[in-house]
């Protein structure tokens, strides 16, 4: 769950909390082209204020309009929009677009709590909602689930947010940092380096003290984490690579060159990793985009995490020439 699910999800409930009648609008289904995916979620209150997206704004504009006008639903209610090509036109839809959005009232906010406080914890949920009775259901997801919608109950799944962990607090680091957070990452960084703890200083990044297999232990990588190691020491990347390639962790690579990047498995053998385990490192790490300076080498990390992350393969991942000096770096 990103960063303005988690905000809808906690306006809904300090709106419910404070006596307002409170609807959530999901978008169920689209055709053609839209602005926002199935699954995209808006808290809307009875005075008009909106929490979140399901598109452009004209859409948001219309449920406003209804709300202030007295169009209230007491269940869950499918609405369409875009059907005839004028009105895709007066909504901001795209040419052919049409978009199908339920809108349920909230009528108790105890499931919110539940969702917001067991994503806390890095869990999965599935939150199950029957049209026709508007009875909802929470149970575990398993990752890959998406949402759902059959015409009669509607699956969304709630997530923990992605998180980065970079072991090293270089130059590359800051910046990388920086990106990620716009991301909606959140960001840790571990370096036991005494002279790097004061460089990095950026708000809402956590530093972990420690060494990095330590660290990564007590961490506890989960499917929603991405380990990068960006020292080029052994010494420190090695061991955060030793712990992080054993973890569920969805992406795992170190920065280095393609001739450092078969040393570094050849030694990884030796501590007792399996070939599988071994094989899930992303090394040389990042998209080959031809980078040279720290933003363009961060481009070409994130672009590559956020590619396994939305499990799309790349056109082009890697360089075609060995290259000495490190692809993202």
């Amino acid at each position: 769950m990103d960063s303005l699910d988690r905000e809808v999800l906690e306006h809904a409930r300090d709106w419910f909390a404070e006596g307002r009648r409170v609807w959530l609008v999901t978008v169920v289904e689209t055709w053609g082209s839209a602005p926002r995916p199935a699954g995209a979620l808006l808290a809307l209150r009875d005075d008009g204020l909106v929490v979140g997206s399901v598109s452009g704004g004209c859409v948001e504009d219309d449920l406003i309009k209804r709300v202030q006008t007295g169009e209230r639903v007491g269940k869950p209610s499918l609405i369409v929009y875009g059907v005839a090509k004028e009105e895709a036109a007066r909504f901001g839809l795209p040419c052919g677009g049409t978009l199908r959005l339920l809108q349920e009232p909230v009528t108790d906010a105890k499931w919110i709590d539940e969702v917001l406080e067991r994503t806390s914890r890095q869990e999965l949920v599935t939150r199950t909602l029957d049209l026709e009775t508007g009875r909802a259901t929470l149970a575990p997801a398993q990752r890959g689930e998406a949402f759902s919608f059959d015409g009669k109950t509607a699956r969304a799944v709630f997530g923990p947010r992605y998180r980065l962990l970079m072991i090293g607090a270089g130059q590359l680091s800051r910046v990388l940092a920086e990106m990620a957070k716009a991301l909606d990452f959140q960001v840790f960084v571990c370096d036991p380096r005494e002279e790097y703890y004061t460089t990095l200083e950026l708000p809402q990044v956590t530093w972990l003290p420690g060494m990095p297999d330590d660290a990564i232990a007590a961490f506890r990588p989960d499917a929603h984490t991405a380990v990068v190691a960006l020292t080029h020491d052994p010494k420190l990347d090695d061991l955060a690579l030793i712990e992080a390639l054993k973890s569920p962790a969805f992406y795992v690579g170190a920065l280095g060159s393609r001739r450092n990047t078969e040393k570094r498995r050849e030694r990884l053998a030796l501590f007792e990793l399996s070939p599988g385990e071994i094989a899930r490192l992303h090394g040389p790490i990042g998209l080959h985009i031809g980078s040279r300076t720290p933003a363009e080498i961060a481009v070409a990390i994130l672009a590559e995490i956020v590619s396994v992350k939305n499990g799309v393969e790349p056109v082009q991942k890697k360089a075609p020439q060995d290259e000495e000096a490190c692809l993202a770096g």
